[in-house]
């Protein structure tokens, strides 16, 4: 079986995607959260993504054709902005923590 025959990988990539798009979406209101709420959506993003480096991981240690392409494919096109899937969530966790920062007293 295939990587992307799994039903548990597919389940949780549909997850993953749904979950992160909601939150996206209900960060466009950031601004005008309250410090609590803007502490649980910087919760809920890092949570998101430690489930992304975890997903990704999977892909790595997978001896599936399709999953080492799907790595190739993400290193690709963050080479475009002359990035690396590590620089990546590196970026994102300072982000984070910026936000965070932000809104401590």
């Amino acid at each position: 079986m295939g990587f992307f025959d799994s039903e548990i990988v597919q389940v949780e990539a549909r997850q993953l995607f749904e979950d992160y798009q909601s939150l996206i979406q209900l960060g466009s209101d950031y601004g005008k959260f309250d410090r609590e709420g803007k502490r649980l959506y910087i919760n809920q993003m890092e949570a998101i993504m430690d489930r992304y480096r975890i997903f990704m991981k999977r892909f790595e240690l997978s001896d599936d054709f399709s999953a080492k392409m799907t790595v190739e494919q993400l290193k690709t096109q963050l080479s475009q902005f002359g990035m690396t899937p590590q620089m990546m969530f590196e970026q994102m966790n300072q982000t984070l923590e910026r936000m965070k920062a932000q809104i401590e007293p």
